[in-house]
């Protein structure tokens, strides 16, 4: 019964979404008497998302060479990656 109140929820708040957006779609849109201040700020705007790119870009290719450099990494013996260091006993005075 609640996974049939959540549907009908859902689907009336879809419904009545698409009833109230509808008339903000409908009309043509014309940027012919947009001023200036417009302008400069779709351009400033579409800069500061083309500089996103730049750190997504390290983000993707690193997480890349890692993924791989994990994929075809050399199963390494125990012996190998344990270094113990030689102890030498140390004689306290008091």
């Amino acid at each position: 019964m609640e996974k049939r109140i959540k549907g009908l929820k859902t689907g009336l708040m879809v419904g009545l979404m698409s009833l109230a957006a509808s008339p903000a779609f409908a009309r043509s849109i014309s940027l012919k008497e947009a001023g200036t201040a417009l302008w400069i700020f779709i351009i400033i705007g579409a800069i500061i998302v083309l500089l996103q790119l730049i750190p997504a870009a390290i983000l993707f290719f690193s997480f890349i060479g890692t993924a791989t450099t994990s994929v075809f990494k050399k199963e390494k013996k125990a012996e190998e990656e344990v270094v113990i260091a030689e102890t030498v006993p140390v004689t306290v005075k008091k």
